[in-house]
């Protein structure tokens, strides 16, 4: 498995990848997707505490920005689910049903104002210190994977690849 111990150095792009293993861009691509199908959602665990967040990114152009929404658990920073969409509420909400339904103790947000909509008062909580855990894999996601950093000319062409690279990333790691 060549692809996915080269992909979870976390260094190299998709370009670089295919030149080093010798296979053109199309086959590592179509390589990647499949390994990223034999990869689920790991369980969620009842009565956790969350921490929630948003990152914008970009698809096929600079002017179709997208929003990847993900939450990890608190306790043992793993990322429980993950969306990418436009930012609206049906985004957010396809992540954060999925925590409710865990029955969660707290669920970490920042301040943005849909969250008050979206997650019950009783386990929402938007204080000054508690996202700081995927505040932090938000800068591990933009250092290891230059297809979600801010300045760059890097950005997905499509979002099945995306969805495939942020699998292998998330559920796959190597520790």
């Amino acid at each position: 498995m060549q692809i996915l111990s080269a992909l979870q150095r976390k260094v190299l792009g998709i370009r670089s990848t295919a030149r080093v293993l010798e296979i053109s861009t199309t086959t590592l691509l179509k390589k990647i997707i499949a390994i990223a199908d034999r990869i689920f959602q790991p369980v969620i665990s009842y009565n956790q505490s969350y921490e929630l967040d948003e990152m914008r990114l970009f698809v096929r152009k600079k002017s179709n920005p997208m929003w990847l929404v993900y939450a990890i658990n608190k306790n043992t920073k793993q990322v429980t689910g993950f969306y990418i969409g436009k930012r609206n509420n049906k985004t957010l909400n396809s992540v954060v049903k999925t925590l409710i339904n865990s029955k969660p103790e707290k669920i970490f947000t920042d301040k943005l104002r849909n969250y008050k909509y979206l997650i019950p008062k009783e386990i929402h909580c938007a204080q000054k210190y508690g996202t700081n855990g995927i505040e932090r894999k938000n800068l591990n996601l933009r250092t290891h994977l230059k297809r979600l950093n801010r300045k760059t000319i890097c950005f997905s062409k499509n979002i099945l690849v995306l969805t495939s690279v942020l699998k292998i990333y998330f559920w796959n790691e190597v520790y």
